[in-house]
């Protein structure tokens, strides 16, 4: 996905001068960092490919990011923040807007295939325990199962959950459908609507209708 920024009004306090301009060359670094990642994946993807995209020297790249592992984690945590931006995992009061917003993040994420590319790659290289991102991947992967089995919880408190579904069973393979649609769909993007599959697997987890989301935007 390359990720698309909302731009605060000058009433909001928006960045001016020098700070301004080495905010948007900050930002022009992360993009052209997430599309040499996605497309060679971390290991192969170097400094000056990514300096050579921005159209500046390596040393001018790393004033801004002291290492490549710097870089990779500004671009992971950029991708982040636009998650939680369409899904409040941490609303323990309104599980059933977290689960909207995943199904809002899951039709978004059809419309930035960058992005869904860099976290499949990352994530399989990650499993080597050596790599920048291991830890990145396996806290990650903690928080969420962790935020998704509360959120199913409420859903059970609620008498939204089907008899017989486990709130962590379901946690797990949300995170497991979500991710499995996402390389099924890079393969092969026309026989898979990411959004339209987690939803109806979601529906045979909950009692409540899920309506149909489409494809959106980031808020």
């Amino acid at each position: 996905m390359s990720t698309v920024e909302q731009a605060p009004s000058r009433r909001a306090g928006r960045p001016r001068g020098p700070y301004a301009k080495t905010e948007e060359k900050r930002r022009a670094i992360l993009d052209a960092a997430l599309e040499v990642f996605a497309k060679s994946g971390y290991r192969a993807g170097s400094i000056r490919d990514v300096a050579e995209r921005v159209g500046m020297s390596e040393a001018g790249l790393l004033h801004h990011f002291p290492n490549k592992s710097a870089l990779l984690a500004a671009v992971l945590d950029r991708r982040d923040q636009h998650a939680t931006e369409m899904v409040p995992l941490e609303d323990d009061d309104a599980p059933l807007v977290t689960l909207t917003g995943l199904l809002r993040l899951a039709a978004y994420n059809s419309s930035v295939p960058g992005v869904v590319e860099l976290y499949c790659t990352l994530s399989a290289e990650a499993t080597a325990p050596d790599h920048p991102a291991h830890d990145y991947f396996v806290r990650r992967y903690e928080w969420v199962r962790a935020r998704l089995t509360r959120m199913f919880e409420k859903l059970e408190e609620q008498g939204s959950l089907q008899p017989g579904v486990r709130p962590a069973s379901a946690a797990r393979s949300a995170v497991a459908m979500m991710d499995g649609l996402q390389v099924q769909w890079l393969l092969d993007r026309d026989s898979v609507d990411m959004a339209e599959e987690l939803r109806d697997h979601f529906a045979r987890l909950v009692t409540v209708e899920l309506v149909p989301i489409g494809d959106t935007e980031a808020p």
